[in-house]
């Protein structure tokens, strides 16, 4: 048998395969009921304050245990890298074991690394951030998937709720850790208290993750289909995804650095930091429920993006003179990210093309998304400035414009 007969079969039994996903997803269908609407931002507000938290008291715990300024490297890149690794299993567990226990699974992993994390040396907490980041990378691609297939009305309301939850998390995670190390004994127990929240958002989304009736299977569904990876448009909204996210980390990781070398005081610096989350609480309420129900969303994700590049262009020019003016312009055009969760699911016909879909623009984009950070810091350590660090970041997002203009076209994958 020939290579190309080989790879005509190869495809022949992924389409086969694609199909069968499709019976099963519609069997595994989620009720979508107040409660679930309620799960669902549970699990999404436990996303994020496993990577704030320790971010917020990264300096404590690395004088604590000793560790190397490399290993504080390691662990400030771990957390993104594996969002993008363990992304890919994410659609194998939710066909394996259905949504319902594919995101319990995911909730349970995520606690036990949060415990993991604070109960040994700098490998351990290693370890821990790792284990907590699969458990969060599962629930990254999975979500908007329960989101599109419970939903399907409401996508754009269900995902606003979704991405607030978010924001909220990151936000509260940042903010609360600090305070908490003098009641809890040190950073192990701040850090550590977050397993609690994850613990809790399991306990709500076992009670409200109820399978519906299975569903009739259409001709449509055994129709063979191509990979995604085959699909222009996938890879448009997976480049869409993977700048945003570039631009987010960058601003997430460097945005306090920078105005602290130009001489605002750290406090400030911080709490602009967390304004950028925070902002996104009510963007994620506005933004959705109005341009996910339009046909094309480009106009928007370019309104949003346009924001972000003013934002750097008064960082470059002056950025000490309106500094929480340049905060709240970078806050309000990261409230793209909501946008790139909902294109993957407007994009997509059916709930196993959005699985698919959502793990290869979560797993290729959160890799893309990780080097945004190391290139913006390589820069400024090689030239001693932040100019060609804000250049290379404006040149981002005006590639970020261009794909997310045709990734927020009305077509389908």
């Amino acid at each position: 048998m020939s290579i190309a007969e080989h790879e005509t079969r190869a495809e022949e039994t992924i389409a086969t395969g694609s199909s069968e996903q499709v019976d099963r997803s519609r069997r595994a269908a989620l009720v979508g009921s107040p409660l679930l609407v309620v799960g669902v931002a549970l699990a999404a507000s436990n996303l994020r304050p496993a990577v704030t938290s320790m971010a917020s008291v990264l300096g404590e715990v690395r004088d604590d245990l000793g560790a190397a300024a490399a290993w504080t490297s390691v662990l400030t890149a771990v957390p993104t890298i594996c969002f993008g690794l363990a992304a890919i299993a994410a659609p194998w567990l939710g066909r394996r074991f259905g949504m319902a226990r594919a995101i319990g699974i995911a909730l349970t992993v995520l606690t036990a690394g949060l415990v993991l994390r604070i109960v040994d040396g700098p490998w351990v907490v290693l370890g821990g951030t790792f284990v907590a980041a699969a458990g969060i990378a599962i629930g990254n691609v999975l979500i908007p998937v329960v989101v599109k297939e419970s939903f399907p009305h409401a996508v754009g309301r269900v995902t606003g709720v979704y991405t607030a939850a978010l924001a909220a998390g990151g936000g509260i995670g940042a903010a609360f850790t600090p305070p908490l190390e003098p009641l809890l004994g040190g950073w192990r127990g701040a850090v550590g208290a977050w397993a609690l929240l994850s613990a809790a958002a399991l306990v709500v989304w076992l009670c409200g993750a109820r399978h519906g009736r299975a569903e009739e299977t259409t001709a449509r569904s055994a129709e063979p289909r191509r990979s995604m990876l085959r699909r222009p448009l996938a890879w448009a909204v997976t480049a869409f995804f993977g700048l945003q996210a570039c631009v987010a980390y960058v601003a997430m990781g460097w945005l306090s650095e920078l105005f602290v070398s130009e001489g605002i005081p750290r406090t400030d610096a911080g709490l602009m930091l967390a304004l950028i989350n925070l902002i996104g609480i009510p963007l994620s309420f506005i933004v959705p429920p109005i341009a996910l129900n339009r046909p094309s969303q480009s106009w928007w994700i370019v309104g949003l993006a346009c924001c972000s590049l003013a934002a750097v262009a008064g960082l470059a020019v002056a950025p000490a003179a309106a500094p929480w003016l340049w905060t709240v312009l970078l806050g309000t055009g990261m409230a793209v990210f909501p946008l790139g969760l909902g294109v993957i699911a407007l994009r997509t016909r059916e709930a196993s093309e959005t699985t698919d879909l959502s793990a290869m623009a979560q797993g290729v984009g959160y890799l893309i998304g990780a080097t945004g950070p190391f290139l913006f810091g390589m820069l400024h350590g090689v030239t001693g400035t932040w100019t060609a660090s804000l250049v290379l970041l404006g040149a981002v997002i005006v590639v970020e414009m261009v794909v997310g203009w045709i990734a927020g076209r009305p077509r389908f994958v």
